[in-house]
């Protein structure tokens, strides 16, 4: 790959090489999974602890780690927010199992990092979910009553003062707190598990870009220089999945932007975020945000620039104004840290899907290629759980994963293109309007409220 591409600051800190060899020629092995990011790895761990035996060969376009697992902001969450959801779909009882689930994959990773990437930073500190405007005040409301009816405590609610003081800043009006939430450095995480795939005897082939895969018959999935036939295919390529034709309207393609400041522990120390939770807001344009071990402060926001199809523009890797707008949300949220310098920014794309659930599905009648995709910015966590799902489904097995109820959930399709890339805008321009309303406090207007009402359930089931 080009030297000269951006990279997050998770992969300047954690290193991208030396990378493993390319593809070249043709080759067999039982199972291919394409991407070399969570999901990818999660799956090709998983394969490897229930059957040993079996050859898994993983194909990365770039490097491990490349794509969205190398930029995210580093929040392990559960499923709990988007409970509501998941009782709609699949009722209490596997919506709990699956909550749960995912609130053990937490514990799986914080176990990993001990075992493998200690300074992968993971620390179980809590998610804050926070208004931070009067019209975002109690959103959580209808998650947390279901949440509570299923499993009581899974929220903590907090006063107005708990809240300013979690968080480090009184422009937080309310919240509630999701204990089980996490935080890691991505690039150390993502680096310690292709190092144990390697270990394990996994195959992989970094800067191989997949050109073609064939459905019919034994998969083939042909890249510049090669290519490889498989028993059974994994597709974990999060955004870049969005041109198969077989998810064009289920995926569509957004981009999320992150700025990260110096370290600044004393004054971290001082507005008592130290060591705090990691905190979102209510927007549909959510910012997030958290703290590092060193004291930088790491602050996103998702939501601006759109795909089409399968491309993703060059502006979903790094915009200098996006970054901009992203450090304002940042100061208006913390202007006692105006003073920080911002070191670092990166973007990328995230693959969302019309509830913000995960896509574990199968690409063909035949069900020998696999999907795991649309993690809609929540896919740290809740990749070990698709992993093992992914893992069951093409060792055909028939167990908990296999048959859980996001395999082959029903999905609400997206308009096709160019439909839905100008409906997209339009409704995009709809919310930022209406947010910045709010921010001052004042009504937003009705056409604006009603195009954004359009938009598509976010990382939360807001109320």
């Amino acid at each position: 790959m080009p030297t000269a591409k951006h990279r997050s600051l998770w992969l300047q800190e954690a290193g991208t090489g030396p990378a493993t060899d390319r593809l070249v020629g043709n080759r067999t092995t039982d199972i291919a999974i394409i991407g070399g990011g969570y999901v990818g790895l999660w799956t090709a761990l998983r394969i490897k602890a229930v059957d040993p035996g079996v050859d898994v060969t993983v194909l990365e376009a770039d490097v491990c780690g490349g794509g969205a697992s190398g930029r995210n902001g580093g929040f392990v969450l559960s499923w709990w927010p988007k409970f509501s959801s998941l009782v709609a779909l699949f009722g209490k009882e596997e919506a709990l199992r699956l909550a749960r689930a995912s609130e053990d994959a937490i514990d799986e990773i914080g176990d990993f990092c001990r075992a493998h990437a200690p300074e992968a930073e993971f620390r179980r500190s809590g998610w804050l979910w926070t208004a931070t405007a009067p019209a975002h005040d109690d959103s959580w409301r209808d998650v947390v009553r279901l949440a509570d009816d299923a499993q009581p405590g899974a929220f903590r609610p907090l006063t107005p003062a708990e809240v300013a003081r979690q968080s480090g800043s009184p422009t937080h009006l309310s919240g509630v707190l999701e204990a089980s939430g996490a935080i890691v450095h991505p690039g150390h995480l993502v680096r310690a598990m292709r190092e144990r795939a390697l270990e394990l005897g996994v195959t992989i082939h970094e800067n191989t870009k997949v050109r073609k895969l064939g459905r019919r018959g034994r998969p083939v999935v042909r890249t510049d220089q090669g290519s490889v036939t498989a028993e059974k295919v994994v597709v974990a390529t999060n955004a870049w999945a969005a041109g198969l034709r077989e998810l064009h309207t289920r995926l569509f393609v957004i981009s999320s932007d992150i700025v990260a400041t110096a370290p600044i522990p004393d004054e971290l120390d001082e507005i008592g975020w130290r060591e705090g939770p990691a905190i979102t807001d209510s927007q549909t344009l959510v910012c997030y945000y958290r703290t590092t071990e060193s004291g930088r402060v790491v602050f996103g926001k998702g939501g601006w620039a759109i795909g089409i199809g399968g491309y993703l523009p060059p502006a979903m890797e790094r915009h200098s104004g996006r970054a901009g707008m992203v450090t304002r949300d940042f100061h208006r949220y913390y202007p006692m840290l105006r003073q920080a310098p911002i070191t670092h920014d990166w973007a990328g794309p995230i693959d969302r899907t019309y509830n913000s659930l995960p896509i574990i599905d199968w690409l063909n009648r035949e069900k020998t290629i696999a999907v795991g995709v649309g993690w809609s910015g929540n896919g740290v966590g809740p990749s070990v759980v698709g992993g093992k799902m992914l893992a069951s489904m093409v060792l055909g097995r028939d167990d908990e994963w296999s048959n859980a109820g996001l395999v082959s959930a029903p999905a609400k399709h997206f308009p096709p293109d160019p439909i839905r890339y100008v409906g997209a805008h339009l409704v995009r321009e709809a919310i930022v309007r209406k947010e910045r309303a709010e921010a001052l406090g004042i009504e937003p207007g009705r056409i604006s409220t009603a195009l954004s009402a359009l938009a598509p359930s976010g990382l939360e089931d807001k109320a």
